[in-house]
């Protein structure tokens, strides 16, 4: 058994190519004006951190405080994309070249180990700062692109999952670029920004939308839908796994069929309930916000019976809604506990009866 285990390590050694240099900020900014080093807002925020966050990093350098490596990825034309390490890069290339980012004018605020820093522009500072900073080195960690394709995203799952930097749904659609699903993140987005969709999500909050909460309801839907018996109590694996068995090809997903399920339903729960599909009620009435085990009940049950949904007068479809949700069976279904796999099925068919009937 102990051989096995350093056979099986030893395997895995090396499957991974890295390189670890020390790369200037100044290289760094030249890299990303000569589109060497691709940064894709897309798939991690630019805009999470404070300008008061981004000066004191600024700051941190000017000082020689430590600062956390970087992770990029050396695609097949040889260009660098950035996977971890967003925020510091993006803050640095905005206070030397804001322009080079399409982001404003950064001043200094907030320093506290240097405030006479507070108030300036990279054009205000002296040229022996203006050099030290561009001179600065950042531990770059270049994952070669030989390595195995699924370690790479390994490694920047293990990278990300530990802290909070990126929801859980930004890390996903990293990981999707990494095993080549740019593809699929691109449906996924596509489906979040359907018309019909973001009128039955106009009750997400801020928070929710800023976390990328609207894409993972999209990708939860078709998790629901396509992939519900391998559910084990863990919502936020359960995606994980499945978005994984798409992208390597263990879970079918044809694109075409799957957006016309989509839209489909969602033209139909848009038109039946507008933002109130997915929320709870009481009294007959609509409160408080999207609820996850709502939404995902509400769909997949709606599909159940999505013909004769279809025909209901808008009233009679409210009402029905309305009272199953409201109704202690729902509720047992519903609530702390009731992430299992018979408890999403039974409200599911509970939404699917009532409009069934």
């Amino acid at each position: 058994m102990q051989m096995e285990i350093i056979e099986s390590i030893d395997k895995r050694i090396g499957e991974v190519r890295t390189d670890s240099v020390d790369m200037s900020i100044g290289e760094l900014v030249g890299l990303h004006s000569s589109r060497e080093l691709i940064i894709q807002p897309d798939f991690q925020r630019l805009f999470r951190w404070s300008d008061a966050q981004r000066s004191r990093l600024v700051e941190s350098v000017l000082i020689q405080l430590p600062i956390p490596s970087i992770f990029v990825i050396e695609n097949d034309d040889g260009r660098l994309e950035l996977v971890d390490g967003l925020q510091r890069v993006s803050s640095l290339i905005q206070f030397i070249n804001n322009e080079a980012i399409e982001l404003p004018l950064l001043t200094l605020e907030g320093c506290d180990l240097v405030p006479e820093l507070n108030g300036t522009t990279f054009e205000d500072l002296p040229l022996t700062l203006k050099l030290k900073l561009k001179r600065s080195a950042i531990r770059t960690v270049i994952i070669k692109r030989q390595s195995n394709q699924f370690l790479r995203y390994e490694m920047f799952k293990r990278l990300n999952t530990g802290g909070s930097k990126l929801s859980d749904q930004d890390i996903r659609n990293v990981n999707a670029r990494i095993l080549g699903g740019a593809d699929f993140y691109a449906f996924i987005n596509k489906c979040a920004q359907y018309g019909a969709f973001r009128t039955t999500m106009e009750l997400l909050s801020p928070v929710a939308i800023e976390a990328r909460g609207d894409e993972e309801l999209v990708l939860r839907f078709f998790a629901v839908k396509n992939y519900r018996d391998k559910f084990k109590g863990s919502i936020s694996d359960w995606l994980d796994t499945f978005m994984e068995d798409v992208l390597l090809g263990k879970q079918p997903f044809d694109m075409d069929a799957e957006w016309l399920a989509f839209t489909t339903l969602f033209d139909v729960l848009a038109d039946k309930f507008g933002p109130y599909a997915f929320v709870k009620y009481r009294n007959g009435l609509p409160i408080g916000s999207v609820a996850p085990a709502y939404y995902e009940a509400v769909t997949c049950g709606s599909i159940q019976a999505l013909a004769n949904l279809q025909g209901l007068p808008t009233a009679d479809a409210t009402a029905r809604l309305a009272a199953t949700v409201e109704s202690i069976d729902f509720r047992n279904v519903t609530g702390p506990g009731a992430n299992s796999l018979p408890k999403m099925n039974e409200r599911i068919n509970l939404i699917g009866r009532a409009f069934s009937a």
